[in-house]
């Protein structure tokens, strides 16, 4: 099981953001946080890489206790995810096939000639190829947003996070966001977790469906593709 989350509780600064939260995700599955704004989805999605801390309950990721998980544990959780974050974080200075350098040489690539074979992999899988170049400013919203997913799979990730992907583009750009995360989770059998507030989505790309609300975590449907 990628992610098994028992009665585990979420606080912070002594205040209760989710309680009793009840997720479990297998391999290859979809799996969508939606809620409003504020409601705990970002909240949920830092505790299952470590940066929110688990007030109570069971909370295991990739087989790691997120109770007693230390630093040099965590980091090497990180490594087996992928993170695509609301505000992008790519670095402005830098072109994108050296942001993307920047992620391996942090995570242990030490030769050349595999990052810059795996940099081209990623690139021609987001059907970029062309871009690596260019620097972030240079790029459209929606290319940024599929270079940020190329960056969340360099690691070959068994897991990847997704934090509202497509909140900041418009339908059509969102929707070839949505496919390629899509594809990636079935080529790879990774377990995929989108946090939207735009259920919409699991119309075109199905999946089990959970509404945070009340600072609860309540499962709504279950339709995986």
């Amino acid at each position: 099981m990628t992610i098994n989350y028992t009665n585990v509780h979420l606080r912070h600064d002594d205040r209760t953001i989710l309680s009793g939260i009840n997720l479990h995700a297998q391999a290859g599955e979809m799996i969508y946080l939606t809620g409003l704004v504020g409601s705990g989805k970002s909240t949920l999605l830092s505790s299952i890489y470590g940066d929110t801390p688990i007030y109570s309950g069971r909370a295991m990721v990739l087989n790691h206790d997120m109770h007693k998980i230390g630093r040099n544990k965590l980091q090497y959780l990180r490594r087996q995810l992928g993170i695509v974050h609301q505000d992008l974080r790519l670095l402005s200075d830098r072109t994108i096939y050296e942001n993307l350098d920047f992620v391996l040489k942090a995570t242990d690539w030490d030769k050349k000639n595999l990052r810059k074979e795996r940099i081209e992999e990623v690139l021609n899988l987001i059907g970029l190829p062309s871009i690596g170049h260019c620097f972030p400013h240079e790029l459209s919203g929606g290319q940024k947003q599929c270079v940020c997913i190329a960056r969340a799979i360099l690691n070959h990730p068994e897991l990847i996070l997704a934090d509202e992907p497509t909140g900041q583009l418009d339908i059509e750009n969102g929707e070839r966001v949505m496919s390629l995360l899509n594809e990636i989770r079935k080529q790879t059998d990774c377990t995929l977790i989108i946090s939207t507030h735009n259920p919409s989505w699991s119309k075109t790309f199905p999946g089990t469906i959970y509404l945070c609300e009340n600072e609860t975590l309540t499962k709504i449907t279950n339709n995986q593709q």
